[in-house]
């Protein structure tokens, strides 16, 4: 069994920087891809930003240049810094990871919880 357990969010003013984390946990052998998706209300789940095991990063154009992804494999953790928010940024956040499981040599997509993202003055 494996888990995401993301930290981080909370209010800021507009402008404002947030950083997110998030850590894997469990029966874990390997982890390929992570990323950040995030939800705003009446609107569907969208990719914020994602990164390889290797280092290729692929952002949203909207977040482009403005927030940073970024990971330590060592610690099974994957990091969003957001610089420069904006109102529309408001959104749960949600990490994700594609893991290769110990206990049987599977890959499974495993979601975290989401944290809640408020950017308002």
């Amino acid at each position: 069994q494996v888990q995401l357990v993301e930290s981080g969010g909370g209010l800021v003013q507009p402008g404002g920087s947030l950083r997110l984390s998030c850590a894997a946990s469990g029966s874990i052998f390997s982890i390929n891809d992570m990323g950040w998706y995030r939800q705003a209300p009446g609107k569907q789940r969208e990719l914020v930003a994602a990164i390889t095991s290797g280092g290729r990063i692929n952002y949203a154009d909207s977040v482009r240049g403005r927030f940073t992804i970024s990971r330590d494999n060592a610690k099974n953790a994957v990091f969003l810094d957001m610089n420069s928010l904006k109102p529309e940024d408001t959104a749960v956040y949600y990490c994700n990871a594609v893991i290769l499981t110990s206990t049987n040599l599977r890959y499974l997509g495993v979601w975290g919880q989401g944290t809640l993202v408020t950017v308002s003055s």
